[in-house]
């Protein structure tokens, strides 16, 4: 069969999993080899197509945590377990996950941002033995936007994870509140002696904000690694829709380290 890189192939919803109101987790058969971090095209035919990064991934089945919101995502949100959904890639360099073995890994991440690092995260958890400290710093507008709850309650009770969740402007039982950045300065970076990488990913805003509280704590820009949302057509470098400068997202991301994704600035 001819390899055809932007040809959707059909896959079947095995299951789907409400977060909120607005977000649902699609568990959909894949057999296609992926990354944390990476991202697929959606596809539902006379309707349209999206990117979305994976959520999570394992043996058969790929995970994605969608917001709807436009035509695409409409239509998906209708559809039941056992329909089937068009499909292309994986696309995109994915975290370095290499890069994170025996060393501290801060995650700091916001609202929908969680999505493209949790199946990274995932695997630190059931890896216990891979990373040392887990530090994870993560966001959301109100208790209504919370994201895979299970999860987050699993992660905080593993002895080497050290969280903090917050909430922008309400009381939550457990949780913090005020913006992620608050709470930065709460990491001790100076005892982990330079063995260790910040993961970051959220809204624009957020992300810049972050890496100059990183900064300021005096967090060098080369262990900082951030993941860029951007719209994203083609997925292959060709259509320019992701194009920044010379930086095309799709290919040369959606991952940069800091001491480049500082300068992509549209």
């Amino acid at each position: 069969m001819f390899n055809n890189p932007v040809r959707p192939e059909p896959h079947k919803i095995l299951k789907i999993i409400p977060q909120t109101k607005l977000e649902w987790t699609f568990r959909i058969e894949n057999n296609i080899p992926v990354k944390h971090g990476q991202f697929m095209q959606l596809s539902i035919p006379k309707v349209g197509e999206a990117p979305i990064s994976l959520s999570g991934f394992g043996k058969g089945y790929a995970d994605f945590t969608i917001r709807r919101v436009g035509k695409v995502t409409d239509r998906l949100f209708s559809m039941k377990e056992g329909d089937y959904i068009f499909l292309r890639g994986c696309y995109g360099n994915g975290w370095p996950f290499e890069k994170l073995k025996d060393k501290n890994v801060v995650v700091i991440a916001g609202g929908t941002g969680v999505s493209p690092v949790k199946s990274l995260i995932d695997e630190l958890f059931d890896r216990s033995d891979y990373a040392k400290e887990i530090y994870l710093i993560f966001g959301f507008k109100n208790s209504n936007s919370i994201l895979f709850k299970d999860e987050l309650e699993k992660w905080k009770k593993a002895g080497y994870f050290h969280v903090v969740y917050t909430l922008d402007n309400e009381k939550y039982s457990g949780w913090q509140v005020g913006m992620v950045t608050n709470f930065i300065k709460n990491i001790p970076f100076e005892s982990f002696k330079g063995n260790y990488e910040c993961l970051v990913v959220g809204p624009p805003v957020m992300m810049r904000f972050v890496g100059k509280e990183l900064i300021v704590n005096s967090v060098p820009e080369d262990k900082i690694w951030m993941s860029f949302e951007r719209k994203m057509s083609c997925a292959v470098g060709k259509c320019g829709h992701c194009r920044i400068d010379e930086t095309y997202v799709c290919l040369d991301g959606p991952i940069f380290n800091y001491t480049i994704g500082k300068k992509l600035v549209d």
